[in-house]
């Protein structure tokens, strides 16, 4: 057995940081409940970005949007103008530095940071969604040969299948290797209704979530009303929400026991997050940071559930510093006895030290940011500031308004607080970014993107904005919200 550890790192897309058992009791997950007691909880982690393919970006490569180019969640194929682009191209990512030092690398599920008709530089095992999300039966996959398939089986649980032969196959053919293995879900993204398996449905047939709150649209969904069907009658679209949830469960539950089947559980490093947060009613919205424009960076958007489960821990541990998504990069190579390339752009180092239960001698506040498009955050301690390019900017000081309701940014009293933090951030990210990938000054709105930046288009053909839906016709034209 190797010495070194290996990886299995399970990935959902939109789940937000209150869509676990501990917070949403009606919700029904006894393997990540047993898993959570026995691991790292982070109660404040945050992503890189409240949209799927930045953020997954950062995780493979430390880097935020403005130093990776992925700043909007990525089209694909659905787009007449796409092509099978990669995305991260000239990148150090993180499966190039696992396979350079000696590990068996797989990823099975949602790619979106680029092409996924054939492995990504450092996987040697590869089954992969052709976009980022779709119907959970007849998904659209590559087969072996990177040729367009559908997927019949329920589409959780074929990433579970893929997933435990992988591990088999580290088991049988690279014995000598250890192995990191990203398992990326769809789930709980949409599609909700008339998707998921009666079993798991009729588990949700006799709630109506009374613990899920019932808020009025804030007034920023009206721009692009993406959820009205869940807004008018939420418990239809809760319930697959759910259903999806459970199923992720029981894959994790299938993937575990593959593990302490082929003598790994003992020697293996298991990660849980979201990709971005999600809310599905919470402060009048349904969606992540394009639910709403202006794209927001409300706490159920940015922050995600993140536990870690160290080889041989059995007690539970809650971690309560922010934490940033950059981390996870750096904290896989130190947990992997791993030094990474020098990286500059880097946005955070290892958080191994949180995961094992150290102290840090400093209690200063750690800062972590986040940006979509024309849009950046920093929260540094209690404060959150928000900056965008067009407006508008917020300010809110969660000690005593943790539910954002209080704008602050034309508070006299906080005037020089708005300006020190917008300070800090103006400094922080002009240490890392790039010309080439820098957002900040691009007319991002949350429609997604076609093309990365390096590749020379300019950014009507880039990104999909307001005058352009997602079929590519130029069919609106709405004034900023206010």
């Amino acid at each position: 057995m190797n010495k070194q550890p290996n990886f299995v790192i399970f990935v959902t897309d939109d789940q937000g940081p209150w869509a676990t058992s501990e917070h949403w009791p009606e919700l029904q997950t006894p393997n990540l409940d047993q898993l959570s007691k026995e691991s790292s909880t982070f109660s404040n982690y945050y992503c890189a970005s409240p949209v799927c393919s930045p953020a997954r970006g950062t995780l493979l490569t430390g880097r935020m949007p403005s130093a990776h180019g992925i700043h909007d969640w990525l089209v694909g194929g659905r787009h007449p103008d796409a092509l099978e682009e990669p995305f991260l191209d000239g990148i150090i990512t993180l499966p190039e530095v696992l396979d350079d030092n000696g590990y068996y690398c797989g990823m099975v599920g949602k790619w979106h940071v680029g092409t996924s008709q054939t492995p990504a530089p450092g996987f040697s095992y590869w089954y992969a969604h052709r976009y980022g999300g779709g119907p959970y039966y007849n998904a659209p996959i590559w087969d072996e040969n990177g040729n367009e398939a559908t997927e019949p089986k329920y589409f959780t649980d074929a990433i579970a299948e893929n997933a435990c032969d992988f591990i088999q196959s580290a088991a049988s053919v690279n014995e000598e290797k250890p192995f990191f293995l990203m398992v990326n879900f769809t789930a709980p993204h949409s599609p909700w209704i008339n998707n998921h398996p009666q079993e798991l449905m009729d588990l949700y047939a006799d709630t109506d979530f009374p613990s899920i709150p019932r808020e009025e649209p804030h007034p920023w969904t009206k721009y692009y009303d993406d959820f009205a069907d869940a807004f008018a009658d939420p418990v239809p679209s809760l319930r697959g929400y759910a259903a999806s949830l459970t199923g992720v469960d029981n894959a994790v539950g299938d993937i575990l026991k593959a593990l302490e089947e082929n003598a790994y559980a003992d020697n293996t490093v298991v990660m849980y997050m979201s990709d971005n947060g999600f809310s599905c009613g919470q402060h009048g919205i349904w969606g992540k940071g394009n639910g709403t424009f202006p794209l927001n960076f409300w706490e159920n958007s940015v922050r995600v559930p993140f536990i870690i489960h160290l080889p041989g821990q059995h007690e539970y541990r809650k971690v309560d510093d922010h934490v940033s998504a950059c981390s996870f990069f750096e904290t896989v190579c130190e947990l992997a006895e791993i030094t990474p390339p020098e990286d500059p752009l880097r946005g955070a180092r290892s958080i191994a030290d949180l995961a094992r239960g150290e102290i840090r001698d400093s209690d200063e506040p750690v800062m972590v940011f986040d940006e979509y498009g024309g849009g950046r955050m920093i929260r540094y301690g209690d404060l959150k500031f928000i900056d965008r390019f067009d407006g508008p900017q917020e300010l809110y000081d969660l000690k005593n308004d943790p539910a954002e309701l209080n704008n602050l940014v034309h508070d006299e009293s906080y005037e020089k607080v708005r300006d020190e933090l917008a300070s800090l951030m103006g400094q922080w990210f002009a240490a890392h970014e790039t010309e080439v990938y820098r957002a900040f000054h691009r007319d991002i709105r949350g429609r997604g993107q076609v093309h990365p930046p390096h590749a020379g288009y300019n950014d009507t053909r880039t990104y999909v904005t307001d005058n352009e839906n997602r079929d590519g016709d130029n069919t609106h034209k709405k004034a900023l919200p206010v």
